[in-house]
């Protein structure tokens, strides 16, 4: 593994809490042998990333309510071939939680700085939900940065169509969530101290494969046990009229690079395929079957076989340049 640039580990303190590596229940065996939690300063704010393996650099960037963990049972497996960096975005787990900067050009921007600070210069990223609002603003406003783009699970406000405000009965149940979690203050009070009750209602509804109640409980914990973690979960909603005029801009400038949307087949479906088809040239669809919104933890091993295949064009060019560097530098 490429070693990190030396001011990473010079001045902050190691990650020792609950959600760090160490203290996450459940780990897949031998997780901690190859990934490691680090606190990594952007210039701006301090971001908490689970970063381990051998390869290309991977950045991997999970949804709202969930944190780094929901890629735990692909992670050992990707980093056979990837440096895999996955990480809490600002308002998140370990990470800081300021006042604002949860639109997605400002997340965009939080993950080119991550990545600069961990020496990489040219990426691939996989985003789910906000992971792959922020990616999508990701590849518009540094299209030199990405080298593909995998999304999953998420509609894009301000590129995907509108529902209307009187939908059906399944659409309201599917989006209530929408209008709540953009309300300042009383969401907070309704919620904090039933958290609970709210999220683990959504990762009840939204997966077709309940998840492990270790992985909810911990999800749920870490949002209950912080009041600023439960105000930073609704910014990313509030943030979006900024967000959706970001959007409407981005959409006239379509994306080049090769893109994967996956969707599940109990939830989102075609509609992630159809939502970027409005934004990129050159998209692979991919539903997967007895699957909800969280297929990183549903249908892993599905999952990680969709990744694989279509990361490896990434994986084998990149391989190949550094064997082409090493080999020029021996001639000099």
């Amino acid at each position: 593994m490429s070693p990190l640039p030396t001011h990473l580990c010079t001045h902050l303190p190691k990650p020792e809490g609950p959600g760090s590596v160490s203290q996450v229940p459940n780990l897949p065996a031998r997780f901690a042998e190859t990934f490691t939690s680090r606190y990594v300063d952007t210039g701006e704010l301090r971001l908490h990333a689970v970063t381990g393996g051998e390869g290309p650099p991977l950045l991997l960037l999970a949804g709202r309510p969930q944190t780094w963990y929901a890629w735990r049972l692909l992670m050992p497996s990707l980093a056979q071939d990837f440096q895999v960096v996955a990480v809490d975005p600002r308002g998140v787990g370990l990470s800081d939680k300021p006042l604002d900067g949860y639109d997605t050009g400002t997340l965009a921007r939080d993950m080119v700085a991550l990545m600069d600070s961990l020496g990489h210069q040219h990426f691939a990223m996989v985003g789910h939900d906000v992971g792959m609002r922020t990616g999508y603003a990701l590849a518009a406003d540094h299209p030199d940065r990405l080298d593909r783009l995998v999304v999953a699970e998420a509609a894009i406000p301000g590129l995907s169509p509108s529902p209307p405000l009187f939908g059906s009965q399944e659409a309201n149940d599917r989006l209530w969530r929408f209008a709540f979690n953009r309300l300042t203050d009383v969401n907070e009070q309704l919620v904090s101290g039933r958290e609970h009750l709210y999220f683990g209602r959504q990762f009840a509804t939204k997966s077709a494969k309940p998840l492990p109640d270790y992985a909810v409980q911990h999800y749920v914990d870490t949002l209950a046990a912080d009041p600023e973690a439960l105000r930073a979960s609704f910014e990313f909603y509030r943030a979006l009229d900024a967000t959706i005029a970001q959007n409407q801009q981005r959409r006239t400038r379509r994306l080049s690079l090769p893109v994967l949307a996956i969707g599940g087949a109990e939830n989102m479906g075609t509609s992630v395929s159809e939502t970027m088809k409005l934004a990129a040239d050159d998209v692979e669809s991919l539903v997967l079957p007895e699957c909800g919104h969280y297929p990183a933890e549903e249908v892993p091993e599905a999952m990680l076989a969709a990744l694989t295949a279509f990361l490896a064009p990434y994986r084998h060019r990149q391989t190949a340049s550094d064997i082409l560097t090493v080999v020029r530098g021996a001639e000099g």
